[in-house]
């Protein structure tokens, strides 16, 4: 689910991937008005799949530090609100889902775009963060030793 769920450097908010074009990939808006638009290689575009936050000992993809917000806000949108909370409320935020993210890597701004994706994958109803994890479980080639 997350590969094909994007975010657009310089564009607010997160785009589902449609179709791909000749020379553009077609998304979608995430909010109630699906506006379709193609959004091109001058564009940076990444898949949430490809994100991972810093922690003192290696990336953590985001994948799991969105199912750690999911665990502690029980599936529902998280209590923070991301807008008008201070540095420490989203330090502290960040520390219940993440302990030993670094501090110096991760910044406010971060915390706040990754409590807004995950209100909005929560408001469209995209919680299951581990699908593709479920359907590559059985083709790791190192299993099969």
């Amino acid at each position: 689910m997350l590969e094909t769920i994007l975010a657009i450097s310089g564009k607010p908010g997160l785009y589902r991937l449609v179709s791909r074009g000749n020379r553009s990939l077609i998304i979608e808006t995430l909010d109630a008005q699906k506006k379709r638009m193609p959004a091109f290689a001058a564009d940076k575009v990444i898949s949430l799949a490809d994100i991972a936050m810093y922690t003192d000992e290696k990336e953590v993809p985001l994948r799991e530090v969105l199912n750690n917000i999911k665990k502690k806000e029980d599936g529902k949108a998280a209590a923070i609100d991301w807008r008008s909370a201070s540095k420490e409320e989203l330090y502290a935020f960040l520390g219940e889902v993440l302990p030993n993210f670094d501090r110096d890597r991760i910044y406010t701004s971060d915390i706040k775009k990754l409590v807004q994706w995950y209100n909005i994958l929560i408001e469209n109803n995209l919680t299951d963060f581990d699908e593709a994890l479920k359907e590559t479980d059985g083709d790791n080639i190192d299993d099969r030793k």
